[in-house]
């Protein structure tokens, strides 16, 4: 389970649940919306980002205190496939000394802003000894913005840096695409959701009702599923094994898609 971009639900509401059920999860810490910034260099438009609507640093260092995983979402949530390696390898560093100033363990994993990778971003991520990252649901979905199905991670194909998602919260994803995400959790393959706010008052496209999130809770703790965050999932893959090429898992499930006969 993975929760983005440091909404105040995240210690207000989603830390508290999520102790109550006994699972794990990754938050992933940005300072674009502490600063009141707009996300990926503009302001969102339903909502002006505002720094009260967000974690602070005490925050922060609160959900790990208790249990949670810190991930890196970079200083400004800036699209990284338009950025130079040392712009990358920059807002990287940023949240690992931010991190450091408050004595929060350096992220090991990471969350790509907006779903945008590429080889360069992987390259800095494996330079800088990152074990995991995970992408969006695309290319082999397709993505609206809104909520969408992804693939299942399967650590025997996928490459560690590329971990897609098989789920993440929104609009036009609800509790039957939940339960189609758990179903894909078999035979070595892992289930990656994404949530933003519980609700998220700065990105409505992504927004999850307080009582749509616990009732997804109570069902992931009624199927007894293992609910971990992104750093524990070294506990079940290698993540020094992947392929030579990171990118050629998706480019043959594309491939076989391209492929396979379309029915009438």
């Amino acid at each position: 389970m993975t929760i983005d971009d440091g909404n105040k639900s995240d210690i207000t509401y989603v830390a508290p649940l999520l102790k109550q059920y006994g699972f794990g999860a990754a938050f992933y810490i940005t300072e674009a919306g502490m600063r009141g910034l707009g996300f990926g260099r503009k302001k969102s438009v339903e909502a002006v980002e505002r720094p009260e609507n967000f974690v602070t640093w005490e925050d922060v260092r609160k959900l790990h205190e208790d249990g949670f995983e810190i991930g890196n979402h970079t200083e400004l949530h800036f699209n990284l496939r338009e950025l130079s390696k040392d712009q990358i390898r920059a807002e990287l560093e940023h949240i690992e000394m931010r991190c450091r100033e408050h004595d929060i363990p350096v992220p090991t994993t990471f969350v790509y802003p907006g779903s945008h990778h590429s080889i360069e971003v992987v390259e800095v991520l494996e330079e800088k000894d990152y074990l995991f990252a995970r992408r969006g649901v695309g290319p082999e979905f397709p993505d609206n913005g809104q909520g969408a199905r992804g693939p299942v991670y399967n650590p025997a194909e996928d490459h560690p840096l590329l971990v897609p998602t098989t789920g993440y919260a929104g609009p036009e994803w609800g509790f039957e695409d939940l339960v189609w995400a758990v179903e894909q959790a078999k035979d070595g393959k892992i289930a990656v959701l994404i949530f933003h706010g519980v609700p998220g008052l700065h990105h409505p496209w992504v927004i999850t009702e307080p009582s749509d999130f616990e009732r997804y809770m109570k069902y992931l703790k009624d199927q007894n599923c293992t609910v971990i965050a992104m750093r524990d999932l070294a506990k079940y893959v290698d993540p020094s094994q992947g392929p030579k090429d990171p990118y050629e898992p998706i480019q043959r499930r594309l491939a076989l898609e391209t492929a396979a006969p379309k029915s009438d």
